[in-house]
């Protein structure tokens, strides 16, 4: 009799842990706050000595997207080897591009030619991407330092030691220098001097960049929680936990967050894609895709589509998903496992293999591969609208339109059509 019971009880236990154990099914409410975007005003085109691509994600929202009629083919115009793997693309401003290589050292480069113009150890190790405003460079690095430099030739400013490492890639407005770090803490600091001028303390490790839309900043952190603070003041706004993983335990966010469309973007390490709004932090949708979810994700209103959010997952497979339901457009299988962000660049998305470290691009439309470049692995490329600057494993390569007299047609070259939203003063 007691047997029996032991073994009911087990039974009874064991389907009680199996049920509690279960990670929860995916989130989809309907009603959600949602923006439908507007077809912004046409601009007339900067100068091409004018043009800045100041910040990982070029725009203040990381919504890593970025209207121009560029597209493949391409030909190389140059290629230049790093000193280490490139984990993060460089900014662009005054025709020179700035990146960090892992070793710590902050590089900049003749956007044209590819000819180093200068370098400087800004720490020992670094995975972030820097930040470019009024002449100044700003870069983090996992040595627990920030550091201010003249971007015309490397002159450290200031250096700021914290407590705990970082790889947040920075965001500057209004001289202020938002970022994250591994101990939860989130900085704003004088761009002028490093001073601090608030903190706040999350629940888990910051380690991705810091969205900011309206006067939000938003973010995940390794606790599992999607966070907006006040940028003025670093007040909280709202928080909201997930509980992807089983017995309850929450899944991590190192996803740099997409903010559009009213609504927050980011991956988590439950093998979700989440969506809340920027308003309350509502969940919006939530879409399993079976492995990690590192990557940031870019969004973009897709010609034909509509809103659309493009992310990669571990599974090798890289999405298309509906930004206001979570609803699959189009998938595509790559070889091997998605961790960097994607990065949207005319019609065509673009994301690196971490498995064979190459990059692919895909129309944006149909999910069709239009592009690949045996070197890549983490970083998207940037552009100016007139070229691309692919970011390889531990390589650095500009590529132009290929035109009438490289075998293939002639595009118009007609440069980014001024869908830049608010940069403010990075």
């Amino acid at each position: 009799m007691l047997l029996a019971l032991v073994l009911v009880g087990g039974v009874g236990g064991g389907l009680a842990y199996l049920e509690w154990g279960r990670a929860p099914d995916d989130v989809s409410n309907p009603d959600a706050e949602f923006t439908v975007p507007e077809e912004p005003p046409k601009k007339k085109p900067k100068k091409e000595r004018d043009f800045v691509w100041p910040i990982f994600g070029y725009t203040p929202d990381r919504a890593k997207a970025f209207d121009t009629d560029l597209g493949p083919p391409f030909r190389k115009v140059w290629y230049r080897k790093a000193d280490s793997l490139l984990e993060f693309p460089p900014v662009l401003a005054d025709d020179t591009l700035y990146f960090v290589t892992n070793e710590g050292n902050l590089i900049a480069v003749d956007a044209r030619r590819g000819k180093k113009k200068w370098k400087r150890s800004v720490g020992t190790l670094s995975a972030a991407s820097p930040a470019w405003s009024k002449g100044r460079l700003f870069v983090v690095s996992l040595d627990g330092r920030v550091t201010a430099l003249r971007a015309k030739d490397g002159k450290v400013l200031w250096r700021k030691d914290i407590p705990s490492r970082t790889e947040s890639s920075p965001y500057v407005r209004n001289e202020r220098v938002y970022f994250g770090s591994e101990d939860g803490t989130v900085y704003a600091v004088r761009a002028k001097n490093g001073r601090t001028i608030w903190t706040y303390r999350a629940p888990g490790a910051v380690k991705a960049a810091l969205a900011y839309v309206d006067g939000r900043l938003f973010f995940g952190d390794y606790a599992g929680v999607a966070t907006a603070l006040r940028a003025r003041d670093g007040q909280r706004i709202w928080d909201t936990a997930t509980a992807g993983l089983a017995l309850g335990r929450s899944g991590r966010f190192y996803s740099t967050p997409a903010a559009a469309f009213g609504r927050i973007y980011m991956g988590s390490t439950d093998g979700r894609v989440y969506s809340f709004t920027q308003r309350s932090g509502e969940t919006a949708w939530s879409r399993s895709t079976g492995a990690y979810v590192y990557s940031g994700p870019a969004a973009a209103d897709v010609p034909g589509k509509g809103p659309t959010v493009f992310i990669g997952s571990y599974t090798g497979v890289f999405y298309a998903l509906d930004a206001r339901s979570g609803a699959t457009r189009w998938s595509y299988r790559a070889a091997g496992r998605i961790s960097g962000a994607a990065s949207v660049i005319g019609d065509v998305v673009y994301f690196g293999n971490l498995e064979t470290r190459d990059l692919e691009g895909l129309s944006t439309r149909s999910g069709k591969r239009v592009f690949k470049f045996g070197e890549g692995g983490f970083a998207p490329p940037i552009s100016d609208g007139e070229s691309l600057w692919l970011t390889g494993y531990k390589s650095l390569v500009r590529f132009v339109p290929k035109v009438k007299g490289d075998g293939s047609r002639k595009r118009s070259g007609r440069r980014a059509r001024g869908k830049s939203r608010d940069r403010g003063d990075s």
